[in-house]
Order: structure tokens, then C-alpha cells, then sequence
């Protein structure tokens, strides 16, 4: 780990004038001087047509002083506390099983494609070498030249060459078989980078979630079939930076209000792709959201609401990423059926930012899973068996041929608990204070 790189992207923000240096210095230091952010925001938003200095004074403090406490309202030992645990009923009779992978953000970074077949050799085990495995990919692939400039003021604009994203669609021989691609970033290169993407895809072997590119398919869920399992997956971001999509591909991508300051929540889009899955009969279904807030540890209250909203009407397993930060991972008993744990995964954070090395950046989640499907009193139903968390973080790292930076995935457990005083293994330990806050 070279320690002089970057920490965020605000170490190289070219910012647009003294004025705003001065502006956002003020504000900064006067939330230094009387916390008022060292918890959540309360008037905080993620939508870009409400967004104003003030947010983005917010945004930028976060990435340096990350938020470490809930907001009023959640408790952080709620989520360790609970008594509830994966089980299968007693007179479950098995039928078939499946085994998952999930992450979160896949970020692009120039020069990445040098680590294929490195990025994920410590971690194809747990998030690739499974029947389905998923993550969430942040930023378009295109044929565009792909410079990421950080002014201030907006969103950067990213994107993937087709050579980066072959070095994190897989590992060796094994692509990821789903990829959300409903995110924030989806419309950063146009339609050409929505078009890209999706051959790319095809390319790869995999299936876009969240993105349909026929009319028909908006507001249907996206089915797998594995191990004779049939999944269902329900998607939506809930921004898309200040993009609009012209009304002729208005389908291209599911997205919905989620964490708007001036209204409430809007689940419609999800509830319509849950029930969708529910009709084409399929065993299990996943919802896959973009969402959150960026750089705090913990998730709103009405997120943790929407979540159980989403559980209640069908959803089996909540995927969330967007936050960039991990989150915590709650099993919520269902009421629709009391033999049912859901696994709530708020926000699994990312495999890689870019090439930074914040401690609370650096650090991701990866779910390792066992679904299995069988009869429970005459009924055929299909819940989760296993759920590991598995803690990781990115390590930048030189290559034996010169001074070119490469990337690999570590699991945080394989570097601490032990004596050795080594650069990388003390790195971890600045990450796994993160990590004991979250997951306990």
C-alpha cells in the first residue's frame, strides 16, 4: 500500500475559484468547531434536482470525516442485538440448493486493466466461484475517451474501457452473471455508453439488472434460473446526477425517488418488478437498490422502513450499494411467513475506489450465500440457509516490473489479529476499526 496516494477524490479536486475554496473552508471548519455533522444531516438529499452548496459542503465533509453514528431514531446495537438466526425449519424437506456471491460498487480506475486475474484472486472463492454471483457496476463502459475530471460542483463523470471492464467483469475463466446497472452513473456517457455496456454484457456472459433495453421489459424483474431455483430480481436507482434519458429510451433504466428531502419515498417501480417475479412464479426474489447516503455507516430511518416495506411484499434479500461505505446487514423475521429470515444488506460498500486509500473507502463486503429450496408443510418455498459477511479492502500495491500500480482484493481477516508490524497488516487495522463498528 503506497501511502502517499490520494485519500479521496477531494485531495485532487480542482475546486472553481478562491470563492468557493473560501466557502467551503467556512463551512468545514464551522462544522468542525460545533459538530453539528457529526451525525446525519437530517435535511440531507441524494437528489440531484435539490442539490446546492450546502449539500455538496456536506458530501465533501463526508469523504474526509466519514459519518460513524445513526441518525436520531436507529439504534446501531439493534442490529447486533437481535436474536433472530438463519435456520431452516425443522420438517424442511430439501430439494436443490444454491449458492450466491454478492458485492457492491465495481469503480473504475485508470490502468486497472493490469490486475486482470489479480483484482480477485484472494476472493473468487466466496464472490465468483458460486452458482450466481452479483455486484453492482458504477460506471458505463465506452468507446468514448474516459477522463475523470473533479471541478467541484457536479457529479464526475466516469466510465469504464472495454479493457478495465474485462478486468473486473471476472476472474480467469468466471464473468460476474449479474450486473446491476441501475446507478447514478448509468447515464454518464449518453446512450452510446447504455449501448456499450449492454454488449458488453452479452459479451461477457451477463445478465444487466435494472436496465432493460426493450420498452416492454420496464418495470419487470430480471429472472436467473440456477440449480433448478428460479430468482427474480426487482432494481432502481435513485438518481441519476442531473441526466435525463430522452422519452424514446425513457425504459432504458428503472429509477425512482428514494431519498428526496421534499417527499417521501417511492417504492411503486419495485413493488410493480416484485410482483412481477411473483407471477412469473419465481422461488425467490432479490431487490437490488441503488441508494443511501454517501459516506455514513449507518442507514436512514426511511431506509431501514422501505426495507422492511420491500421484505413484507415479497422481497427475500435487499441488496444496497451506492454509499461507498459498508452498512450494516439485519435479518428480519417476515410476517408474511414466520419460518422466513430476509438478509438486509444496506450498503456492501465497494471493491475498489479508484486510487485512493481512505481506511473507510478502502473497505467492502461481500455476501456469501446458501438458498435451498424444498417442502415446508406441503409447500414449496425457497429461503436462505447460510449467509456469510466476509470483510474486504483493496490493496494498491507496485508490480515486480516497475512502478506500475496494481490492484488485488484482501480479506480483512487474513491481515490482523497477528504481531506483524507490516505496512499492509497496520493499513488493515485502521480498516477494521470500520469494519467493528458495522458488523460487529
Amino acid at each position: 500500500m503506497r501511502h502517499h496516494l490520494p485519500a479521496t477524490y477531494i485531495d485532487v479536486l480542482k475546486s472553481p475559484g478562491l470563492g468557493y475554496r473560501l466557502k467551503m473552508a467556512a463551512i468545514h471548519s464551522g462544522a468542525q468547531i460545533f459538530g453539528f455533522w457529526q451525525k446525519p444531516w437530517a435535511k440531507a438529499t441524494e437528489a440531484s434536482d435539490e442539490y446546492g452548496f450546502l449539500d455538496e459542503a456536506y458530501s465533501n465533509y463526508k469523504y474526509r470525516n466519514p459519518i460513524t453514528v445513526p441518525e436520531t431514531g436507529v439504534s446501531a446495537a439493534a442490529f447486533h442485538d437481535s436474536q433472530t438466526a438463519l435456520e431452516l425449519p425443522t420438517d424442511f424437506e430439501r430439494v436443490s440448493s444454491l449458492s450466491m456471491g454478492a458485492a457492491g460498487d465495481l469503480m473504475p480506475a485508470e490502468g486497472l486493466e493490469l490486475s486482470k486475474d489479480i483484482f480477485y484472486e484472494n476472493v473468487a472463492d466466496v464472490l465468483l466461484n458460486v452458482d450466481l454471483s452479483f455486484a453492482n457496476l458504477e460506471a458505463p463502459i465506452t468507446n468514448q475517451k474516459v477522463e475523470v475530471s473533479f471541478t467541484g460542483g457536479d457529479a464526475p463523470v466516469m466510465g469504464f474501457t472495454p479493457s478495465e471492464f474485462a478486468a473486473i467483469a471476472g476472474h480467469k475463466a468466471t464473468n460476474f452473471k449479474a450486473l446491476n446497472f441501475a446507478n447514478n452513473h448509468a447515464l454518464d456517457r449518453g446512450l452510446e455508453g447504455l449501448d456499450t455496456t449492454a454488449r458488453l454484457f452479452d459479451e461477457h456472459g451477463i445478465k444487466a439488472v435494472g436496465t432493460p433495453t426493450a420498452a416492454g421489459d420496464y418495470g419487470r424483474a430480471t429472472i436467473f434460473l440456477e440449480k433448478g431455483i428460479k430468482i427474480g430480481f426487482a432494481s432502481a436507482t435513485q438518481d441519476l446526477n442531473g441526466f435525463e434519458l430522452p422519452q424514446a429510451a425513457s425504459h432504458r433504466i428503472h429509477k425512482m425517488k428514494l431519498t428526496s428531502r421534499r417527499a417521501p419515498p417511492d417504492i411503486e417501480l419495485l413493488t410493480r418488478q416484485i410482483a412481477d417475479a411473483k407471477a412469473q412464479h419465481c422461488d425467490f426474489v432479490v431487490a437490488s437498490l441503488h441508494w443511501g447516503y454517501e459516506a455514513e455507516f449507518f442507514p436512514r430511518k426511511r431506509q431501514i422502513d422501505v426495507a422492511h416495506a420491500l421484505i413484507e411484499e415479497g422481497a427475500d434479500l435487499i441488496l444496497g450499494h451506492h454509499p461507498h461505505v459498508i452498512q450494516p446487514v439485519e435479518l428480519y423475521r417476515t410476517k408474511r411467513d414466520k419460518n422466513r429470515i430476509a438478509v438486509i444488506a444496506y450498503s456492501l460498500g465497494g471493491l475498489g475506489y479508484r486510487w485512493y486509500t481512505a481506511p473507510h473507502f478502502a473497505l467492502g463486503l461481500i455476501l456469501n450465500m446458501q438458498l435451498a429450496k424444498g417442502l415446508n408443510a406441503g409447500k414449496e418455498v425457497t429461503y436462505i440457509e447460510r449467509m456469510d459477511a466476509v470483510p474486504v479492502f483493496q490493496n494498491i500495491f507496485l508490480s515486480h516490473f516497475g512502478d506500475v500500480k496494481l490492484k488485488r482484493l484482501e480479506r480483512l481477516e487474513d491481515h490482523t489479529g497477528d504481531r506483524s508490524t507490516s505496512p499492509l497488516n497496520g493499513y488493515a487495522s485502521k480498516i477494521k476499526r470500520y469494519a467493528d463498528l458495522v458488523l460487529k
